[in-house]
């Protein structure tokens, strides 16, 4: 048996995420699925790094699969190419271990979150940033983003309310950075729980805005409470960048 590795981008525009839903066709695992599955003429069952949001994107998405067919893999390449829709793309395609498990070995991730904080238009780039014409405070959003640097307990910034495994994660990297008229928040953790790279993000511009004082981070840590947070931002802004493995 054979385990194949993907690495996948695409426009989460149109779609309602990665997870595959029964009698909904508009979903990435699905479409993947479909097309292997016709490719190589057996089931296939596709094992992401883990689940977007309907609405977000991806350039550096891994999962994997196992098959018995023995076609190559730049050959399964090229017939994905073909057969996938646009705004869905193969960036590889490899041989990977026995063991590997695009989710249960992966050890960290880095996502993307475009904001557009302008009045102007931003009409080529609409569809991947959220615009907020809000005057913002760039140096108090850097020193919130701070505070959530190192291991806490996020529960607080989960909107799953019944979420029964550990709560706890690991943020090595949060940054903010201004390019002209677009702000990026980078994100580099060990793992994130459901909506919580949005709400994070939420919560550092309510601190750009003046709603709240940057060292409010460490109460909303302490509270463990999803009403004190801040608000979760649209799915557009945000991109899963890249999944890291040992």
């Amino acid at each position: 048996m054979r385990n194949i590795k993907l690495t996948i981008s695409y426009d989460g525009t149109r779609y309602r995420g990665w997870q595959r839903l029964s009698g909904v066709e508009n979903t990435i695992q699905g479409k993947l699925e479909s097309a292997l599955s016709g490719i190589l003429q057996e089931e296939i069952t596709l094992f992401g790094s883990g689940r977007t949001d309907a609405g977000v994107h991806a350039k550096g998405q891994v999962a994997n699969f196992h098959c018995q067919n023995q076609m190559p893999c730049q050959e399964i390449l090229s017939q994905l190419r073909r057969y996938l829709p646009e705004d869905i793309g193969i960036e590889s395609c490899s041989e990977a271990g026995e063991r590997f498990h695009s989710r249960l070995n992966a050890v960290s991730k880095t996502y993307c979150y475009r904001v557009w904080n302008s009045d102007a238009p931003c009409v080529f780039e609409r569809k991947y940033v959220y615009r907020l014409p809000a005057k913002l405070d760039d140096e108090a959003m850097k020193l919130a983003a701070a505070y959530f640097l190192g291991t806490h307990d996020f529960q607080g910034f989960c909107s799953n309310k019944h979420y029964k495994k550990s709560t706890v994660r690991t943020i090595y990297r949060f940054a903010v950075e201004r390019l002209g008229h677009e702000l990026r928040f980078t994100v580099h953790g060990d793992g994130f729980l459901y909506n919580m790279v949005r709400i994070l993000v939420g919560t550092v511009l309510e601190v750009g805005m003046g709603r709240m004082e940057p060292g409010a981070v460490l109460t909303l840590l302490s509270e463990k409470n999803r009403a004190l947070a801040g608000y979760t931002v649209p799915a557009k802004g945000l991109c899963l960048m890249e999944v890291q493995y040992q």
